[in-house]
C-alpha cells in the first residue's frame, strides 16, 4: 500500500456505480451497497479490492467487491467496473506522437501466456505498425512480452477514448514503452 505501482499518469477506479458499466448494480454478490474506490491513485497503490471474508482477514471493512460465478456458487473478490481515468488526446494524437511502433488491436493466449505469480508475460498479438504517427501495414501473429508490473510502470500516455467493454471493464487507448516484440 502507499507505494508507486504505475507510471504517475495512471489513475484506476473500480465503480460498480457508474451507469455506464455493463456490470454496474447496487449491491454486490454478498447483498452489501457497491460503492467507487480509488485502486491506483496517480501511479500509488491506493487500496484492494475486499468482499466480507478478505476484509476480515485484513483487519478492514468490505467495499463492496464480492462476485459471484453463478448462483450455486461462493461470493469471491472481483471487479465490476473497472476504468482507467481517461486522458484528453484523441486516438490520432497518441498514434502522432508515438511515431514509430506497433498499434496492438487483438492479443490471444492470455489463458496461457500469463503467469499470474511473477507477472510475466508472453501473448500472441494482432495489429498494425505505426510509422511516421501513421498506421501502415497489419501484423498477425506477431508475439509482445513483458511483465505485468514492468508494463503499468512504462505506460507513456493514456487516451481520452474511452469505451466500455462487455463485461467488466473500459478500456482507453494506452502508450506503452519498451514491450519486446516479435515476428511479424
Amino acid at each position: 500500500m502507499d507505494e508507486n505501482v504505475s507510471s504517475a499518469i495512471v489513475t484506476l477506479t473500480e465503480d460498480p456505480t457508474n451507469p455506464d458499466a455493463y456490470g454496474a448494480g447496487h449491491y454486490d454478490g454478498e447483498g452489501l451497497a457497491t460503492r467507487g474506490t480509488l485502486l491506483i491513485d496517480g501511479g500509488r497503490l491506493a487500496a484492494f479490492l475486499h468482499n466480507s471474508y478478505t476484509a476480515r482477514r485484513t483487519g478492514g471493512a468490505s467495499n463492496g467487491s464480492a462476485v459471484r460465478a453463478g448462483f450455486k456458487s461462493g461470493p469471491s473478490v472481483g471487479a465490476r467496473a473497472l476504468a482507467l481515468a481517461p486522458g484528453t488526446k484523441t486516438h490520432a494524437e497518441l498514434l502522432a506522437e508515438v511515431g514509430d511502433g506497433l498499434l496492438v488491436q487483438a492479443v490471444h493466449g492470455l489463458h496461457s501466456g500469463v503467469n499470474p505469480v511473477s507477472g510475466d508475460f508472453s501473448v500472441g498479438a494482432d495489429g498494425m505498425i505505426v510509422r511516421g504517427g501513421v498506421t501502415a501495414e497489419p501484423v498477425r501473429e506477431a508475439t509482445i512480452a513483458s511483465t505485468l508490473q514492468r508494463m503499468l510502470l512504462d505506460v507513456a500516455a493514456v487516451g481520452g477514448d474511452v469505451e466500455w467493454l462487455p463485461g467488466n471493464a473500459a478500456g482507453v487507448s494506452l502508450v506503452i514503452r519498451d514491450v519486446t516484440m516479435s515476428g511479424r
